[in-house]
């Protein structure tokens, strides 16, 4: 799986027959952004909020990381409706009927027929009921959602590799600045011992300072301008950037992480070495580094 972005779109529809003969069909939208973890809302008509569990789990699967918005809508058509007799209208009639009859001695209704089409006898439902239960209707939101993450993951792969082609320029020009800085080390260090003995010079008067001394203090100086370890730090940690680049999976906290050890190394060659030219470098090292963290925020 390649680099992924946290931004996408994706949406998705299925059908289902329910076993009363009606053909539900079924929506779904997503909608993701940037978060630290994965955080999923999903949106579902009432009489099938049972299904939201499932249909979490399922799109878990396929998601990493994002705050992900996931709406469902449907709507039904065809079958028989479901009737229902309302048994205290029924109740009601049958009281009037005896009240009726006793008091003006008249027959009864004749049967059920006759009395089930007296009004509110018999009464219909929303249109939806059962369909909740049918396993079809099921399997048509977890088809909807199976498309609507095949759409979202395709956008997200498409900005992650333009995300990839970002990072990597930053990260080549990373590597370029790294190199300038270790081919101006060795010059820093001269400069430095050049001045050191200069200054020797100006202040020893008739005072003896022996080559042993000044080589001491050229070699301490040397080990305090000393960027290797920095340098070195640096090269592994593009080395770690290019190879999350080229992998699979989730990387987008490892790059984070990556990106702020950047930062601290970058810091301290510029607290290290107060050299003009290492100084501009080092901003320019800070300006792509920072541009590294703004855009892996967006790596899933």
């Amino acid at each position: 799986m390649a680099l992924q972005s946290m931004t996408g779109f994706g949406a998705g529809a299925a059908e289902a027959a329910l076993a009363d003969g009606s053909t539900l069909s079924v929506s779904a939208e997503l909608r993701t952004v940037n978060h630290r973890h994965l955080h999923a809302k999903l949106r579902l008509p009432q009489e099938f909020s049972a299904l939201e569990s499932a249909l979490e789990a399922r799109l878990r699967e396929r998601i990493a990381r994002g705050s992900v918005q996931a709406t469902f809508d449907c709507s039904r058509v065809g079958g028989l409706p479901a009737i229902e007799v309302d048994h205290d209208v029924a109740a009601r009639y049958i009281a009037i009927q005896r009240d009726l009859g006793e008091r003006f001695h008249l027959a009864p209704v004749a049967g059920v027929a006759e009395f089930l089409a007296l009004p509110g006898v018999l009464v219909q439902s929303n249109g939806q009921d059962g369909a909740a239960d049918d396993p079809a209707a099921a399997e048509a939101f977890a088809a909807a959602l199976d498309r609507a993450l095949d759409a979202l993951v395709e956008m997200r792969r498409a900005e992650g590799d333009a995300l990839a082609r970002d990072l990597t320029q930053n990260a080549d020009a990373i590597a370029a600045l790294v190199a300038d800085i270790d081919a101006r080390a060795p010059a820093i260090v001269a400069d430095r011992k050049q001045r050191l003995v200069e200054r020797v010079s100006e202040l020893a008067g008739d005072v003896s300072v022996t080559e042993a001394d000044l080589a001491r203090e050229v070699a301490l100086l040397a080990d305090r301008l000393d960027l290797s370890e920095e340098i070195s730090r640096l090269g592994s940690h593009l080395d770690q950037l290019r190879g999350l680049l080229g992998g699979s999976g989730a990387v987008g906290r490892k790059l984070d992480f990556l990106v702020q050890e950047f930062l601290r190394e970058a810091n301290t060659i510029g607290s290290k070495c107060s050299d003009a030219d290492v100084a501009h470098l080092v901003v320019d090292l800070k300006t792509h580094v920072e541009r590294l963290r703004e855009q892996v925020q967006n790596v899933e």
